[in-house]
């Protein structure tokens, strides 16, 4: 796939945030997209029943999970994966039009949905998010209301989720809020600039550079 072109010549970047459940990638990804204008956050197609604050095409597309299983062998995901009973998946055709239209994406998913992406896309940038401790974690979890059955699920799955951080280009351990959030800004910043995803761009530049 042919990635787009921003106004400035660079190329669109896709960055895929994972962490575990309670880690704060939501909230640093929502935080990401008013920071940063240009940003766009893909909305997921999913199997599970919406809660009471999520509406349909805002927050998730929901799916029942015959609609869901056509579009996967139609080969209309980018990745798609089983999570906590449910199917979760991107749309390849969203994606692909937005970076065509030389717009950032970002992507909330596991690491089983990185990993697909990592082989079907190059170029993305992955960056995995990691709380400062497993205690503070679940001192997370039961903050936000989850059920103690759900917390032990939920905490017993985020070992296995930890354990594939080396899949990932960056690691930041969101300790502080607002501190992540810096970070994660200061790496989209960056990585818009590698020449490693910006070759032609800078081939151009360089070229018209030296002809004077």
């Amino acid at each position: 796939m042919t990635q787009g072109m921003t106004e400035n010549g660079l190329k669109g970047v896709l960055f895929v945030l994972s962490a575990p459940s309670g880690a704060g990638k939501t909230s640093l990804a929502q935080a990401l997209l008013k920071q940063v204008p240009d940003l766009r956050l893909s909305v997921s197609h999913t199997t599970r029943a919406p809660r009471d604050y999520e509406r349909h095409g805002v927050d998730y597309h929901f799916v029942n999970p015959d609609e869901f299983e056509a579009l996967a062998r139609q080969g209309r995901f980018l990745e798609h994966a089983k999570v906590f009973d449910h199917r979760y998946g991107t749309s390849r055709d969203w994606v692909e039009g937005e970076l065509a239209a030389g717009r950032d994406i970002i992507l909330d998913i596991d690491w089983q949905g990185a990993r697909q992406v990592r082989q079907a896309l190059a170029g993305a940038v992955q960056i995995f998010l990691l709380p400062p401790s497993l205690k503070a974690l679940e001192e997370r979890l039961a903050r936000r209301g989850d059920a103690d059955e759900n917390i032990k699920r939920r905490m017993q799955d985020a070992v296995n989720e930890i354990s594939h951080y080396r899949e990932y280009d960056y690691l930041v351990i969101n300790d502080d809020f607002d501190q992540t959030l810096a970070q994660l800004m200061a790496i989209r910043a960056a990585t818009r600039h590698e020449r490693r995803l910006q070759q032609a761009h800078y081939d151009s530049r360089v070229a018209a550079l030296l002809k004077g």
